[in-house]
């Protein structure tokens, strides 16, 4: 588990049982700040098991730094996580939330990579963002520009760069190719919108149908999306019509499953890839053999969190994209996505909308 997230939690369980921890008073004895956090002890309905607790902090070592967070989003991985259904669950007692910005306030002796007042974000996913300080290793942080706007900080972890990714690691895109997403109004579908069209990619986004549907085409479209569809569109003549202006897609990008994933398929071009991040519909994908065989799809997943993990030696790669989609944030050619900014203390407003459907994103603001 996260250094961050084990180092409070040590130091709690010292505090309140200091039965079986013999170096307890030693512990007592380093504490010098506290902060407010959201904790969960089991998993369960985030109304149940979520609670704001006051939570000692150790003091700062050598080898770390002290954060004071800035703001951190509540994402439906979050909610998975004190649910219990997530890949990853830590410990309890746990600490909600896993991205967010902080601003370094101590730092250890031994850092160089890190200076008062530096923006960061967590490495790793399970760090704990939702709480208003955190004592965590240096090396479980990366910078990211202060430039930017804070929102823009704080939701630049997960979602843009799942986007960025997959429009870089599974294809070879060139200007002027085309990219099919389902889920195109999610946090990560606008950024693949953004990042397509910086790079001079077309994107063909399907949406489901709803009341306010035009309402929706315009914004995307106000974002670069060159075209947006219902799934009930993929079945009609609209989709001849796109296809007699732009070629048909290398690269697909599936994170509803079901249904929608199997009209996505029948969409692709001969020998393009399918991406899977995400089974929102929770039905299985749709896999007729003739899109194998005489069409040659190539199947693929892709979580962040493993991408991250996998690269955990290396954090070059991690900052270096980070810099590239700050670079974005800052020529204003990717935007945060339309949130709502919520006082930490009415925590549990921004917990119920992120469960809802058809929320605009929610972030805590510390």
């Amino acid at each position: 588990m996260r250094k961050a997230f084990n180092s409070v939690i040590q130091v709690r369980a010292c505090v309140l049982e200091p039965r079986g921890w013999g170096p307890c008073s030693a512990w007592t004895r380093r504490l010098t700040h506290s902060c407010s956090a959201l904790v969960y002890r089991w998993h369960g309905a985030h109304s149940d098991v979520v609670r704001m607790e006051e939570l000692p902090l150790p003091a700062v070592g050598q080898n770390s730094v002290r954060l004071k967070m800035l703001a951190a989003p509540v994402n439906p991985a979050d909610i998975n996580m004190v649910q219990g259904t997530y890949p990853i669950l830590p410990p309890f007692p746990a600490i909600g939330g896993n991205e967010g910005v902080g601003e370094v306030v101590e730092v250890g002796s031994g850092i160089t990579s890190l200076s008062l007042g530096d923006w960061v974000i967590p490495v790793d996913a399970g760090f704990g963002t939702w709480r208003t300080e955190a004592v965590c290793d240096a090396d479980d942080l990366i910078t990211v520009p202060k430039d930017i706007s804070l929102l823009g900080a704080a939701t630049i972890g997960v979602n843009p760069c799942t986007a960025y990714r997959m429009l870089q690691d599974f294809v070879h895109l060139r200007p002027g190719n085309t990219v099919i997403q389902n889920g195109a109004n999610s946090a990560v579908g606008q950024a693949v919108i953004q990042i397509a069209a910086a790079m001079g990619v077309k994107t063909i986004n399907i949406i489901r149908d709803r009341p306010n549907r035009w309402e929706l085409v315009e914004e995307l479209k106000s974002m670069g999306a060159d075209y947006v569809v219902t799934e009930e569109d993929l079945q009609s003549s609209e989709m001849e019509k796109i296809f007699k202006d732009v070629p048909k897609p290398k690269l697909g990008l599936n994170c509803v499953g079901g249904q929608s994933a199997g009209l996505l398929l029948s969409h692709l071009d001969n020998g393009a890839t399918l991406v899977t991040y995400g089974g929102m519909a929770k039905k299985p994908l749709p896999l007729p053999a003739k899109f194998l065989i005489f069409k040659n799809i190539n199947l693929r997943g892709f979580w962040m969190t493993q991408w991250k993990r996998n690269n955990r030696e290396d954090l070059t790669l991690l900052q270096s994209m980070v810099g590239a989609l700050s670079g974005l944030v800052r020529s204003g050619q990717l935007s945060p996505s339309p949130c709502v900014q919520v006082p930490f203390s009415l925590y549990r407003q921004a917990l119920e909308a992120t469960v809802s459907s058809h929320q605009r994103k929610h972030i805590l603001l510390m």
